[in-house]
């Protein structure tokens, strides 16, 4: 192992470790629907439980993995290494507002210029949890997972969230085709439908525009190592990007043409 190598497996254990103490928190809360929601400058919703969330994963990462940076959606950054972790504490925190059980932990870590080598994607309203990292397979409650051999947009199924950025951006028409040209459309949503790739139950994803990274980092790895392939809109994988695409990789160069066409 080179001197500022790290160990990948162990470093997975610890971000399990990191989802199990956000489960415990997270999930009696959004049981027990105690706790108060507030808006942020950009009218996206926040409630206590993300906020306390990414303090305790961010008080474990400074106590257990001083020499690694941090970067939250809630609390911000810090610290300066070679990796950082790069962490959403509640991922669909509208779902969790309104008692849907589509939402998770995201804890992603990523190289200062590998990008996203790791990521955990804990659900556990819907006692799911998938995880992959650099060189290892994917998996989903421990059970190995891969993306599917559709290789045919006419035979695919998509989930799309297509929000007026889609609009704003002058590509309806291209978000109209795209859907009028797979066989099955569904709108399954944020890290879901990403996951639902890596799994092989759908063949591509398409997100909002919009995003922040730290909606992307997590998802990155868990992608890649079962198979698939995740990009921005223009086929760039950049986990800073402001949308993420996701296919089993035989259909993505076929998506981005019809986005960007």
């Amino acid at each position: 192992m080179a001197p500022n190598a790290i160990d990948l497996a162990a470093e997975l254990q610890f971000a399990l470790s990191l989802a199990d103490a956000a489960d415990a928190l997270t999930l009696p809360r959004f049981a027990a629907r105690n706790f108060t929601v507030d808006l942020k400058a950009n009218q996206t919703e926040v409630t206590e439980v993300d906020r306390g969330t990414e303090t305790l994963i961010m008080d474990l990462i400074r106590a257990q993995r001083p020499h690694h940076a941090w970067y939250g959606e809630e609390h911000g950054s810090g610290g300066d290494g070679e990796y950082t972790w790069v962490i959403d504490p509640i991922d669909g925190t509208s779902n969790f507002v309104r008692g849907v059980p589509v939402w998770a932990t995201l804890i992603g870590l990523v190289h200062r210029d590998r990008g996203p080598v790791l990521g955990v994607v804990s659900a556990p309203a819907m006692a799911t949890r998938w995880w992959g990292y650099e060189g290892s397979g994917a998996f989903c409650n421990g059970h190995a997972i891969h993306v599917s051999d559709v290789t045919s947009l006419y035979d695919s199924h998509l989930s799309i969230t297509a929000n007026d950025a889609w609009n704003s951006a002058g590509k309806s028409q291209n978000i109209a085709r795209l859907t009028q040209t797979v066989k099955r459309v569904r709108g399954f949503g944020d890290f879901w439908q990403h996951m639902l790739v890596a799994q092989g139950a759908v063949d591509i994803a398409v997100d909002a525009i919009g995003l922040e990274p730290y909606d992307i980092a997590a998802l990155v790895p868990i992608v890649h190592a079962a198979g698939g392939t995740l990009s921005d809109r223009t086929g760039t994988p950049n986990w800073r990007a402001d949308s993420a695409i996701s296919t089993n990789t035989a259909l993505h160069n076929d998506v981005i043409a019809i986005l960007n066409s």
